[in-house]
């Protein structure tokens, strides 16, 4: 197991997730068979796995190698509308990745609406090109974190994406146009591509699953990169690279990438908030990464958060979080 995503229906919590079998052994190897899982909870930490959510379609589809991370929410009709990332194989055996939707009625059965509902265009976001003017390994354009619009103008959705502008020839500018992609529909099912949230040159080649969140009154956005996929100065400044927290001045930025921090755990990866309904209290999951140089691929308990200052703090579930005076 690893990305997930989590919704309330109001009684139960649901976990949506990417998994794949340990018989593959390689765990790199998981990306290609991942498939979309199910668990219910009533108090975020007991879960009962449930009828699985996605599989990948038959060929040729936008959905054919595999059905990664997304994000549901509710139409005001009552429908709930899954976003996620479809991954196939072009011609040159490259990955590319589009965005498109399943319905459902109850959250346990899902309805795929056909072909992507969203690609990058190439203008404005980054596509994949042979070498030698390769430049990232793969057309980055995933992990769909969809939202209503705060002022009830219909919905806007975050994805993981590559600005199409930089220099095209050298390395480390390649490696720094990770952006915050952006895209509007007015009822869910018909999206418009805008220029993104963020300017390339932030210092990560790709933000990967965005998630926007009100923390103790304040508004983040949190996202992920691992140190990989950032400029050779990150990794020769020491950053470990992992859950990424930046400070927001809307759920449509502008966003403090530069000063964004990472949380202290570099073994967690693909961070969630989620306000438990009982106490009122934001927590925070991940899942577990690799430990050692072995990847574990395992979802958290919950933790429970405070800001010290501009940092997030976390500690278990059941503990009071300590902050220093």
């Amino acid at each position: 197991m690893w990305d997930f995503w989590l919704v309330d229906d109001g009684e139960q919590y649901h976990l949506f997730f990417l998994y794949a079998s340990r018989a593959l052994r390689d765990p790199h190897a998981r990306h290609y068979r991942a498939s979309i899982g199910h668990a219910v909870s009533s108090d975020l930490v007991h879960w009962d796995r449930v009828v699985d959510a996605l599989v990948r379609s038959d060929a040729p589809a936008f959905d054919d190698l595999a059905t990664w991370t997304g994000s549901v929410v509710r139409h005001p009709d009552g429908r709930w509308f899954m976003f996620y990332t479809g991954a196939t194989l072009n011609a040159f055996g490259a990955n590319v990745q589009s965005i498109g939707y399943a319905v459902s009625s109850d959250l346990y059965e899902w309805d795929k609406a056909p072909g992507p509902v969203l690609s990058a265009d190439g203008e404005i976001y980054e596509k994949w090109a042979p070498a030698p003017e390769a430049n990232w390994h793969d057309e980055a354009f995933r992990d769909p974190w969809v939202l209503a619009d705060p002022d009830g103008d219909g919905w806007h959705m975050l994805i993981t994406a590559r600005s199409a502008v930089g220099p095209a020839h050298d390395p480390s500018d390649r490696v720094d146009r990770g952006v915050v992609g952006h895209a509007w529909s007015a009822d869910l099912e018909n999206w418009e591509l805008r220029e993104p949230l963020s300017s390339p040159g932030a210092g990560f080649g790709q933000l990967e699953v965005f998630q926007t969140h009100v923390v103790n009154g304040k508004q983040v956005l949190l996202f992920n990169c691992a140190v990989g996929d950032m400029p050779e100065a990150a990794r020769a400044a020491g950053i470990s690279g992992g859950v990424w927290i930046a400070s927001a001045d809307s759920v449509l930025g502008p966003y403090d990438l530069a000063g964004a921090h990472e949380i202290d755990d570099p073994t967690l990866y693909v961070g969630k908030f989620i306000d438990d309904r009982e106490t009122g209290e934001t927590k925070f999951m991940a899942f577990r990464n690799e430990t050692g140089g072995q990847f574990i691929g395992e979802i958290t308990d919950p933790y429970a958060v405070a800001w010290d200052g501009d940092r997030l703090v976390f500690a278990p579930s059941h503990s009071k979080v300590d902050v220093p005076a």
